[in-house]
């Protein structure tokens, strides 16, 4: 059996198990650990010159990192990855700040990342490539010879081409995508961007069975939803139910209901918008006033961008003026937490909540969304209120579907999760149940890697 090689921005942890891995990291460790694997990523250390990858050993896997020059960091990772491409990504265009140098920067660390790697690699390795930090890896690798299958998963959204476009040098980012053998995709309607770009760029031709021809090479293209360890995650809910910090949410609720969000705090998910929604709700709905607690957890990223920092700003002043227009002496409407939680306490807050709120402006998957209904009581399941954007409405749509842009739709979604029969909120809730646990985090690698063990690579070139 081919070995498999992951490379992704960061690996996980060798010393991670059980709850402190997220699901993510769970999935394609179990994948790697099957056969035997190589996990290759960015060590999270600065250096002040390219290093040889530092290599450990955990069972059955080999993680292998390399540190990044301050330089580096600052062009491939914050400027060019999160400052022209997540933008772009998120359909957020006024936010891209483009540069030449960071342009530069970028196919810098993603040469090193294969002039690193390649000594590493045997003949038949299956490499799979995650996420737009290394869209050009492929290329990269080619260029130093590697003739490997290589696979590419976007775990991030693929925007339609008038959006796409507006990028500089776009062909020259989908050329080194269609350098992959297989490229992967959280929904249809990014696997339909991809062909929709092949076609209006005249650049090239996919066909019904995601078979695609473009810049000289041959290649396939297909949408594998993610999803998460389902089985795990109802486990660590069900664990989470008599822990401490359960049951001191509960005893501070005094009896209220409790509406959550549990988000990176990032300008894509929505947030401000959903706090002015839980406004509407308690305007629209004064029954819910004084009965009803929205806690945002939100632990901060990217605190050095200066848009990061205006968004955190932004939420503290939707958290004041909502608490102070709505509170009471022994009532705060919102709690908003700026701090990261272990998965079993996040298990255990999402099945002490009545509803969940998933409402991103544009989104992937969002594994919030799949992790809150896992964790729910099947006897008293809370509701889901979900964006139309966010890649698992596609799977889920037992789930209260919203546009994250209409803040009353939002707030009246809100108000009907927290008064809806519980016949009702059980169908819902097995409904998605079934999807979750047929598509798992492990059916997710399977597929995949079974997808591109299966490629010719005789057919690569047009």
């Amino acid at each position: 059996m081919a070995r498999l090689v992951i490379v992704s921005n960061r690996t996980a942890s060798p010393r991670d198990r059980g709850t402190r891995a997220g699901g993510l990291a769970v999935g394609l460790r179990e994948a790697l650990q099957k056969e035997g694997g190589l996990w290759f990523g960015w060590s999270g250390e600065l250096s002040e010159a390219a290093a040889e990858p530092k290599i450990h050993e955990a069972g059955n896997i080999l993680f292998a990192t390399i540190p990044l020059t301050a330089a580096d960091h600052d062009d491939f990772y914050v400027h060019y990855a999160n400052g022209t491409l997540w933008p772009l990504c998120h359909y957020r265009l006024g936010l891209i700040e483009f540069s030449r140098s960071a342009y530069e920067g970028y196919l810098r660390v993603n040469r090193l990342f294969a002039e690193r790697l390649a000594p590493l690699l045997r003949p038949d390795d299956i490499i799979w490539i995650h996420d737009y930090h290394f869209i050009p890896l492929a290329s990269a690798l080619r260029a130093l010879g590697v003739a490997n299958r290589i696979g590419f998963f976007l775990h991030i959204p693929l925007p339609a081409p008038e959006v796409l476009t507006a990028l500089p040098r776009h062909r020259r980012l989908v050329a080194d995508l269609c350098a992959y053998d297989l490229v992967g995709f959280q929904t249809a309607d990014d696997l339909r961007a991809f062909s929709s770009y092949l076609e209006e760029e005249r650049v090239g031709a996919m066909d019904r069975d995601g078979a695609f021809q473009a810049f000289g090479r041959h290649g396939m293209a297909a949408a594998f939803p993610i999803g998460i360890d389902t089985q795990a995650f109802v486990d660590l809910a069900q664990a989470a139910v008599d822990s401490p910090q359960t049951r001191r949410l509960a005893d501070s609720l005094g009896g209220r209901r409790l509406v959550i969000g549990v988000d990176r705090l990032d300008y894509s998910k929505g947030i401000p918008q959903r706090m002015e929604s839980f406004q509407a709700a308690l305007e629209s709905h004064p029954e819910h006033r004084g009965r009803v607690t929205y806690m945002q957890i939100a632990p901060i990223s990217r605190g050095e961008v200066e848009q990061y920092r205006a968004l955190r700003r932004e939420l503290e002043g939707w958290v004041g003026r909502i608490n102070g227009r709505f509170g009471e002496f022994d009532w705060a409407p919102v709690r908003y937490l700026n701090k990261a939680f272990p998965r079993q306490s996040l298990a255990g807050f999402y099945r002490a909540a009545a509803v969940g709120l998933v409402t991103p402006l544009r989104d992937g998957m969002n594994l919030v969304a799949k992790e809150y209904v896992a964790a729910q009581d099947p006897e008293n399941p809370g509701v889901l209120v979900l964006s139309r954007f966010a890649g698992a409405a596609r799977s889920l749509p037992q789930a209260l579907i919203v546009n994250p842009f209409d803040v009353e739709e939002i707030g009246d979604a809100i108000h009907l999760a927290l008064t809806m029969p519980l016949e009702e909120r059980r169908a819902r809730w097995a409904g998605m149940m079934a999807e979750l646990r047929t598509n798992t985090i492990q059916s997710w690698c399977q597929a995949f890697v079974s997808r591109l063990n299966a490629i010719d690579t005789n057919r690569r070139a047009a």
